[in-house]
């Protein structure tokens, strides 16, 4: 028994360090010098440069216009992320909702039809989406970064599964109690779907938030540019002969993982309980 436990123990802690290690190499990379990390590559040990480089990162302007921040590419990250994430939800509460309690004819049909958009990703339908943003004008715009990603059936699935799992007791004692469809929805369906929408929340904001195509597409002004996008920019920056600016990209990096990472370990109760529980 002593030797399953410590056998599991050891496997759980290969697990951990195979997943943080490169976090931790990214970081400590982030502390060391441009030149250094040029000549000897990625290093694991402490540098001398860890709260320059990040005040650099966060704070200075820089850029083609000499006028974006790390800080300012953080928050476009959060917009679209959370943006994402709640018109996802919404949208798709909605529809899986009318569904499965609206009895209308074709309703599987219209389902299915939803649901076939998982074959479709955005990367499939990219030019089509463009051009229509682009005679929208939201070229440049949060909107436009955010409503073509919200087409996709995955939340719907995940609620529709949710909803029909509700017992036919609860719409019945809603009717009896004079309850109208709005309210049964508000009242009822969304406090027991708390779990459900953690669940959803988590997967669609990692999902917004590592978007990289769609906002390389559909921004050319730098202050709607992401921290995912920003990090190929620095690339481009050089410090010196052939030197690329790699500390600010290993910070960068750093950054853009901490968010996902932070909204995972707030809501993980939540979103075992989403997709695991049944009984309702």
């Amino acid at each position: 028994m002593n030797k399953t436990r410590i056998f599991d123990h050891l496997v759980l802690l290969l697990g951990v360090a195979f997943m943080i290690g490169p976090i931790v190499v990214a970081f400590l990379t982030s502390t060391h010098d441009p030149a250094e990390i040029h000549m000897k590559g990625l290093m694991t040990s402490w540098g001398g440069d860890f709260i320059a480089t990040y005040d650099k990162v966060l704070f200075e302007k820089g850029g083609f216009t000499g006028k974006v921040t790390g800080l300012a590419m953080l928050k476009n990250s959060f917009i679209l992320g959370i943006g994402f994430a709640v018109g996802k939800i919404i949208l798709s509460m909605l529809a899986a909702y009318a569904i499965v309690y609206f009895r209308f004819r074709m309703g599987v049909v219209f389902f299915w039809m939803i649901f076939t958009t998982l074959l479709l990703p955005l990367e499939v339908r990219i030019l089509p989406s463009y051009e229509v943003m682009t005679k929208l004008g939201l070229v440049d715009t949060y909107s436009g970064l955010i409503v073509p990603l919200l087409a996709s059936a995955t939340g719907t699935f995940y609620f529709r599964q949710f909803f029909k799992s509700v017992p036919e007791e609860l719409l019945e004692a809603a009717r009896i109690d004079g309850a109208g469809p709005f309210k049964f929805f508000v009242d009822i369906l969304v406090p027991l779907s708390r779990n459900m929408i953690a669940a959803i929340f988590i997967i669609m904001f990692v999902y917004g938030w590592n978007q990289y195509l769609w906002p390389m597409l559909m921004t050319t002004d730098e202050s709607f540019f992401t921290l995912v996008r920003g990090i190929k920019q620095i690339l481009l920056v050089w410090v010196g002969a052939q030197i690329r600016d790699y500390k600010q990209a290993f910070a960068l990096a750093v950054l853009a993982m901490i968010p996902p990472i932070l909204v995972v370990i707030v809501f993980q109760s939540w979103f075992i309980k989403g997709l695991t529980e049944s009984d309702k």
